[in-house]
Formats: C-alpha cells, structure tokens, sequence
C-alpha cells in the first residue's frame, strides 16, 4: 500500500513525476553540470546557479568548459532551452527542488570549511517558499544537512518538515571513468524526516537508474566519508608499501601485479606522488573534525592522512638524491613535470598533488615547467595562491634535452613516454609508467 502525505507532499510529487517540475543547480562545476544535464535528458527543466559569470555565459552559449563532458550533451541543453544559467540568486524561488553543489574545502588548520554550503543555504533562506525540497550533495560530515543546513533555513520563518523538505544525496562523481556515469552510479539518498525522503528518493528516481535509501540524512553523510575514507586508507598503505619495498630493493608495481591475480580477498590500489582530487585529501579530516565533538579520535584516518601528505616530500627527495648522484644541484635545475591533473586523462586539477611539488621544487630553487595535455594553463588554486604563473610547454625532443630532469606527476595516455625515456637525462617516475629498469629512470 502506498504511503499517504500531506497535501503539499503529494503536490511536489506529481510535479516531480510527471517531470513538471523545475530543478535549480547551485554550482555549475564537476558535480552540478552532469547533475543538470542527467536531468534534462530524462525530460526536466534545469535552472543553474553559479557565481563564475565565465560559466552563466558558456552555459548560455551552449559551451562546455569541462573537458571530459561531451560538449554536445551541453549544446543540445542549451538549444532546447531546458538549461537556463544564472548569477542571479534572487531566482531561487522558482524551482521545486534545490540542489546545492557546492565545494566542501579544508581550512589551513585542516578544519572544514563550510562557508560555501553556509553562504548557499542562505541564498536559499533568502528566496524560500513553501513546498520547495532542498538536497545537500556536497560532502560534508554527519549532522551538516539537519543541524547546519536546516537552522539556516528555518530563519525564514518557514519549517523543516511543515513548510520545505530537506535531504542529503552524496555526490559520486568519478571524472574521466567511461564505464560509470552520473546516470548509472546508484545515488544514496537520506532525509532529515519521512517526506522529505520521499520527494527526494522520487525525485533522483526519475533520473538515475537506482536510488539507494538510508535511514536519515546523517547515514547518508557517513556513506559518502566511509567510501572516501576506505580510499585515503588503502593509498596511504600501498604509498607505505612504496617506501619500504624500495627500501628492500623491491620494485612495488611488480608486487601489485602479482597480488592482484588473486580473484578473491584483494582490491588493488596504486601507489603515486600523493594524493588528489576534490574528496580523497579533504573527506577523512571532515570525520575526524566532527568525531573529537563526540570524544573518539580516529587515530586510523589521521595516520592515513599523515602518509599520503608525505608523499610529495618523497617524490622530491628521490629526484633530490638522483641529481646528488650526479653531481647536480637542486638550485638552478631545470625540472620538467608531465601532469598536474590529479589523475590521468582529465582535466581537473582540484587538491592535486602536483602543486605540492612544485610549491616544494620552488623553494628548493629548481627550474620549473609542466606538460599537461588537458590543464594548459596553471589554475589559480585556492590553497596555493602563490604559485608560479606558468603554461604548459610543448613536449618534444628539444623540451626534453633543455631540462636537466622529468619528474612524471600524473601519467596521461597520450603522452609518448618512450620518446620521453630516449631523450630525457633523469626521470622520476612517481607512477610506475616504466616497469622495467633504465639507467635514467628513479622509480618514485
């Protein structure tokens, strides 16, 4: 027997499922844009909310800025006029439902950064009616949507549960992977009471192939930190791996190939120069924040994060030891790095590891430059506001004869790494790109 609600309920429902009714969007980035499109496609009028002029006035234009996206996706959005983008937080009235994408950063103290979940929420609060269901997706710690969120909100005078309906759906978005879409990745779904569940999980329903339901919003915040944790955990043990295998003269991809033949009690992960990208280095600190509230230290998760920090440090000291070897200075070396994207054949540079190392490099006084296919100019980032404004520079035999050293940071498909091994004078392979040994390669 279906589940009877309040009139209000039962309005927003048939609106959502005969697809009537308007999503707005807040952030226009990696998250939010493949929402709207996925959206759209499944017939919806999609409203997004970005602060970035650069991305209302693409997004208008039919432009996708967002280079593993096919373009074509956002121009037929934008041609059918069911993609609308907009600066103008004042519009928040007019959708049904409100999904905030918005990034969740670190403070310098490594404490969580809420201002932009706050900042939007308020927006919200500004523009609120009755009826509206609003959906955190950002990744966040246990307790933001029904403590933080809903307190902001409900200084409009409206009521969680009575007025508006409140939840929280984690993003999963994995940048580049072809097998796995924002359609197909099933979507957890958790609300701050019964209805705004229900809204919720029908409203994800009518887009992406399987909605997963959990208990309340808080259940739902810790699926998302539990995923990222058991990733941040299991690189930081393959990166320790690394260090010590090498110790013992041990070639750590040899290992990893061996163990993954094993078809049942082991689940690869790679070593490389640290780790990136908008969740892995953020998320497990969003836990152990919210844990010391409660008294419990999550003594695991900091360790974790303690090795994979270090591992930039590590990349640097072999390239270091490499040139000691030679006779070379760090002062004055010209070193050429191949990638500063957080993984290969993307182009998003969010937490990469490579700024570390560059912020390192500099200091040490080398030489620097970088290729990247997909990042061609390097962004200004917000937790490295200082660094060098550089380009990426075209990769061919004279750019590999003038530097004095390739350091490999992220490992692109396209870039033709036998030719960089011919003519490159040392390498620091930070992602075990060459297998077998060479005289000029320092395995990192």
């Amino acid at each position: 027997m279906a589940e009877t609600h309040p009139a209000a309920v039962e309005s927003l429902l048939a609106k959502i499922t005969s697809h009537e009714a308007l999503v707005g969007i807040i952030g226009m980035g990696y998250v939010g844009l493949p929402l709207a499109l996925t959206f759209i496609e499944k017939g919806f009028r999609v409203l997004g909310f970005d602060v970035d002029p650069e991305k209302v006035t693409a997004l208008s234009e039919g432009k996708s800025y967002i280079k593993h996206l096919d373009p074509a996706r956002v121009a037929a959005a934008a041609k059918t006029g069911r993609l609308v983008a907009t600066a103008d937080f004042s519009r928040l009235d007019e959708p049904d439902a409100i999904l905030i994408c918005v990034p969740t950063p670190l403070t310098p103290q490594r404490e969580p950064d809420m201002s932009y979940v706050v900042g939007s929420a308020q927006k919200i609060k500004e523009r609120l009616r009755r009826g509206q269901l609003v959906v955190l997706e950002s990744t966040t710690y246990p307790g933001t949507t029904d403590e933080l969120v809903k307190n902001v909100l409900e200084q409009s005078g409206l009521r969680m549960g009575e007025d508006f309906y409140l939840a929280f759906s984690p993003e999963r978005e994995d940048p580049g992977n072809r097998d796995h879409s924002t359609a197909t990745i099933p979507k957890v779904v958790g609300g701050v009471d019964r209805a705004s569940l229900a809204l919720a999980q029908t409203l994800y329903a009518q887009a992406i192939a399987r909605v997963v339901a959990v208990s309340s919003a808080r259940a739902a915040e810790a699926a998302k930190l539990t995923e990222n944790i058991f990733r941040a955990i299991n690189i930081a043990l393959v990166n320790e791996l690394k260090v010590v295998y090498d110790a013992m003269g041990i070639d750590v991809w040899e290992v990893l190939d061996a163990a993954s033949t094993k078809p049942f009690g082991f689940m690869r992960f790679n070593p490389g120069p640290g780790w990136g990208g908008h969740c892995i280095p953020l998320d497990p600190f969003y836990l152990s924040w919210k844990a010391r509230e409660y008294g419990v230290s999550t003594k695991f998760i900091e360790l974790a994060g303690e090795v994979n920090v270090e591992m930039p440090h590590y990349v640097v000291n072999k390239l270091q030891l490499g040139l000691n070897e030679r006779g070379k200075p760090m002062k004055g070396t010209k070193v050429l790095l191949l990638g500063v994207a957080y993984k290969k054949d993307i182009d998003d540079p969010r937490e990469s590891p490579a700024f570390e190392i560059i912020e390192l490099l500099r200091r040490l006084g080398a030489v620097l430059s970088y290729h990247d296919p997909h990042v061609p100019k390097l962004p200004r980032m917000r937790t490295w506001p200082h660094l060098p404004e550089l380009a990426s520079v075209p990769l061919n035999e004279d750019t590999l004869k003038s530097h004095d050293a390739v350091m490999v940071v992220t490992d692109h498909s396209v870039v033709d790494y036998d030719m960089v091994l011919k003519h490159a004078a040392v390498i620091v392979d930070a992602r075990g790109v060459y297998r077998t040994a060479h005289p000029n390669v320092i395995k990192a």
